[in-house]
């Protein structure tokens, strides 16, 4: 972990922009008609049909993904009672968490008040904004108060989280630590370490799993809270304890099965965890000194199993793998209320969670290879993105069937879906590639399956079920990779090209090979050489129908593989080149660029074929395509040669093809930006159109475009690609830094791509 310093969190807040959140627009406003759609006049409109129908407000305005993350800053994090404006720090960094895990909006309020009647007056009035309430760091006992009032008088969702947001995170991992040690919570005993509103939310809840009250032991600053106490309040006094022969903690965790603090550091000594039960449950959750920390609890009692609220450590109990996922569920069906249907909910969707195969992306942030459901792995790490789709779908399921949602689901795989959508983890482009290569799966050649990458993609696409894999390589090292990796290889294919049992296939290729090159100075010897590269052999396979698709590149260089395939596979009659497009998928909306692999430094004509190639590849997309041919020239504003070859590229295929969107050459600004483009150059082919597709003057231009893209808009933009244009099969090629989900992205565009081959050969068979 890196530490962090006042000097750097400082810097962090001060830097740029002040703060941590920000309003944007989300319309138009460029024009004077959009600001009078925005504005005065046409704002009336929706403010009269808000006025017939109140609910309305979902459909016109934001109210339907707004939060308020409202503080008083009576209890802030560790710092208590600081102060309203002094908060402000955290409640936007709380907003912040909203909107990247849960795509929320967030108004942060701090709220100049102590009085619970006087706070909860104050947000009663300005409920009307907001879908829903996050209350933040309030002291308790006032809290409990403030909370209940508030879920009486409003029809909105309110959640406390630091009362609930833990217990809902804390009673998954409590439920799954007791599965893998295999004890009934019904029987445990557990003494909780505190009496706040975490401590008493999370005792509760463990309650409603299950756990029986005169098992649970609560302990506040002056010792166990017992039924003999007169210094109590009434959440404190509902947990007293019958017993009394206890009043330490050392003497309630002796033989204790489950120890759960939410109080101070250091408080847990190696001594008292000696003599708790076998396999004891420690959540040491104060931040940010635990309890007890992980060495000493680990070193005490190697059979324990181990939480914190920190990032270093197994099972982190964090309340961000809960409050995004449980609004986001709660304000798609319109809630009128977070209820303990919702919370118990979210609580079985964590734990299930856990259960699941760990996605590649996990394993790569925490550096692991094997994470899977154990002591080391009960609570899912908050970087998962099955989250969002899990645990909000099963918190709408909840609502609905509990009676408090205003707004029904009817197809719960699409609502599962627009999630991933709206978070960018998928896009309704990767979706629709992923269910069309899963409704016609083929067989999909691998090249380099000895990479980790490649190996990971192939196993994944199989578990999706685009494909059938094929692994090309040495089988002793990929069932030792995949070991090492915890990847199951049941059902795949593996091919050793070098083995022995496949010399008379290498020979078979050979000959076909020479065959179809003899005229090239090929001998056969030379082409049986060859047949031992990956690269030869597995587009070979493709050729002659061992398999339908190839994927290759995380090794070989471009060049290498282009010279390859030019020779196995071949250019597709109609071009005389070929060329790779990279789609990319931002928020403004998707564009395909060409060609941004093979063609370094095109003329003209292969400007030309480019441009057609282009076309029919987004059209395979189900897209019409509206190209604009880009230079460093408007409409002949330059005669450089650059210039003058791409405006011969665009004459000649505005003559050959009349109907086609397309024109240049332009600069990249009014390609893209279309009110300006057509108030310069109104008699352009691209009037009124946006464009989604880019030709771009060479190579460089191409990647370095795509690239500086893809590096300044981070996670708001997908990048897929490389994807070949023009060749005779589906042989596609993928990216040196190629991550797990880039390669299946392509693989499942190279079945998608088999799959319309192998339409076009029946009916050519039946032509």
């Amino acid at each position: 972990m890196v530490k962090i310093t006042k000097e750097a969190a400082l810097a962090y807040h001060e830097s740029g922009r002040p703060g941590k959140i920000e309003v944007k627009p989300t319309k138009a406003y460029r024009t004077q008609t959009d600001l009078s759609l925005a504005y005065s006049p046409g704002v009336a409109y929706p403010c009269l049909e808000i006025q017939d129908n109140p609910d309305a407000a979902y459909r016109y305005t934001d109210k339907g993904n707004l939060v308020a993350v409202i503080s008083n800053g009576t209890a802030v994090l560790g710092l208590g009672d600081i102060g309203a404006m002094s908060g402000k720090p955290v409640m936007e960094g709380k907003g912040l968490l909203f909107k990247i895990y849960g795509g929320i909006d967030v108004f942060d309020i701090e709220v100049n008040e102590k009085d619970p009647e006087k706070f909860c007056e104050a947000v009663e009035r300005i409920a009307p904004t907001f879908g829903g309430i996050n209350l933040e760091d309030i002291k308790a006992p006032e809290c409990f108060y403030i909370e209940e009032r508030l879920k009486r008088t409003l029809d909105i969702p309110v959640m406390h989280d630091d009362q609930h947001g833990t217990a809902i995170i804390s009673a998954a991992g409590l439920k799954n630590a007791l599965e893998v040690i295999g004890k009934d919570i019904a029987k445990v005993h557990i003494v909780v370490n505190g009496a706040g509103a975490a401590a008493i939310s999370c005792t509760k809840l463990y309650m409603a799993l299950g756990a029986r009250k005169e098992n649970i032991v609560m302990l506040d600053s002056k010792g166990v809270i017992r039924a003999d106490r007169t210094d109590m309040n009434e959440q404190k006094r509902f947990f007293a304890t019958e017993r009394t022969d206890i009043q330490t903690l050392a003497e309630a965790v002796n033989g204790a099965d489950v120890f759960v603090g939410l109080s101070k550091g250091n408080v847990l000594s190696k001594e008292m965890v000696r003599t708790m039960a076998k396999d004891p449950i420690i959540f040491a959750l104060a931040n940010p000194t635990p309890e007890i920390t992980y060495e000493d609890a680990m070193d005490a009692r190697p059979d324990v199993l181990m939480s914190t609220g920190r990032t270093d450590y197994p099972n982190q109990i964090n309340n961000v793998i809960g409050f995004p996922y449980i609004f986001r569920g709660a304000l798609d069906v319109h809630a009128t209320a977070i209820n303990e249907e919702m919370k118990l909910a979210a609580v079985h969707a964590i734990a299930d969670l856990a259960k699941q195969p760990v996605p590649d992306v996990v394993n790569d942030v925490y550096k692991v290879n094997n994470l899977h459901f154990g002591r080391n792995y009960f609570i899912p790490k908050p970087v998962d993105p099955r989250l969002i789709s899990e645990v909000s779908a099963a918190v709408a399921r909840a609502a609905i069937d509990s009676g408090v949602a205003r707004k029904t689901i009817d197809d719960w795989d699409a609502y599962k879906r627009s999630l991933t959508v709206l978070l960018g983890q998928e896009t309704k482009l990767t979706q629709k590639l992923y269910s069309t290569a899963a409704a016609h799966p083929q067989r999909v050649v691998f090249a380099e399956a000895i990479h980790p990458t490649m190996l990971k993609a192939a196993v994944q696409a199989k578990a999706e079920g685009i494909c059938q894999p094929i692994l090309l390589g040495n089988d002793e090292v990929i069932v030792k990779l995949a070991k090492s990796l915890d990847l199951s290889l049941e059902g795949i294919e593996i091919v050793n090209l070098r083995h022995p049992n496949e010399q008379e296939r290498r020979e078979r290729y050979a000959r076909i090979h020479t065959q179809k090159r003899q005229r090239e100075g090929y001998t056969f010897q030379e082409a049986n050489d060859k047949m031992f590269e990956r690269n030869y052999f597995g587009m070979m396979m493709v050729e002659t129908g061992d398999a339908d698709a190839f994927i290759t590149g995380l090794y070989t260089k471009y060049s290498n593989t282009v010279k390859v395939v030019k020779e196995v596979i071949g250019i597709r009659q109609e071009y005389k080149h070929f060329g790779a497009m990279h789609i990319i998928n931002s928020p403004k909306g998707t564009l395909y660029i060409g060609d941004t692999l093979v063609n370094e430094n095109p003329d003209t004509d292969t400007l030309v074929d480019i441009a057609r190639l282009a076309t029919t590849s987004v059209r395979f997309f189900n897209e019409k395509p509206v190209i604009a041919m880009v230079s460093h020239s408007n409409f002949g504003s330059s005669q450089s040669d650059g210039a003058m070859k791409v405006k011969q590229a665009v004459e000649q295929m505005q003559r050959e093809y009349p109907d086609l969107p397309i024109d240049g050459e332009m600069q990249l600004g009014f390609a893209l930006d279309r009110e300006l483009r057509d108030e310069q150059y109104p008699f352009t082919r691209l009037k009124d159109k946006d464009v989604n597709t880019l030709v771009f003057p060479n190579l460089t231009s191409a990647r370095s475009s795509y690239k500086m893209l893809q590096m300044l808009s981070g996670s708001d933009v997908e990048i897929i690609g490389p994807i070949q244009m023009g060749l005779n099969k589906a042989i596609h090629f993928v990216d040196f830094g190629a991550t797990v989900r880039d390669v299946v992205n392509i693989v499942a565009v190279a079945v998608i791509d088999a799959y319309v081959f192998k339409l076009k050969e029946e009916v050519k068979h039946v032509g």
